[in-house]
């Protein structure tokens, strides 16, 4: 199962004891809509296709509970075979919500300015909206839902 409920200080913990991080908000956009491609959802082929139902994402609008990690892998796996970038559980990113998004686009983490956090990705609790590779939300760090984190790594 994914793990969640966890507030933004012990996903950011969790990642750093594991060797790893939380990925920047632009870092889990860029994998969630499939780099250049822009996916609507990261499962999407073609990129614009807005097909959708439980066989891609565990979501269920509170009716369901979390799945095992990959419970919908391959058919709703990401670009790069990540399993789980729309629902299942929302995952913590590094940046805080600070405005839109740094235009161009260099070292784009927001990391120093805001009171709130950005999570993305959907959860089983939710819609098919709040799946969509673009979809972003926020909340103070010390919030415990169904968030959980996917740690990120920088290639060896």
């Amino acid at each position: 199962k994914p793990a969640n409920c966890l507030d933004w200080y012990t996903a950011f913990a969790f990642c750093a004891w594991d060797g790893a991080r939380l990925p920047t908000e632009a870092e889990w956009n860029y994998a969630a809509s499939g780099g250049s491609e822009q996916r609507y959802f990261p499962w999407s082929r073609p990129p614009t296709s807005t097909t959708v139902d439980d066989s891609y994402a565990v979501y269920c609008g509170g009716t369901c509970s979390v799945q095992n990690v990959g419970s919908r892998s391959p058919r709703g796996d990401g670009r790069w075979g990540q399993s789980d970038l729309g629902g299942n559980a929302w995952e913590w990113t590094l940046d805080y919500a600070a405005g839109p998004h740094p235009m161009p686009c260099q070292d784009c983490a927001v990391v120093t300015a805001g009171t709130y956090r950005i999570f993305r990705g959907g959860s089983n609790d939710d819609v098919v909206g709040t799946l969509r590779a673009a979809d972003r939300h926020v909340y103070a760090p010390e919030y415990r839902g169904v968030i959980g984190a996917r740690c990120a790594r920088s290639p060896l």
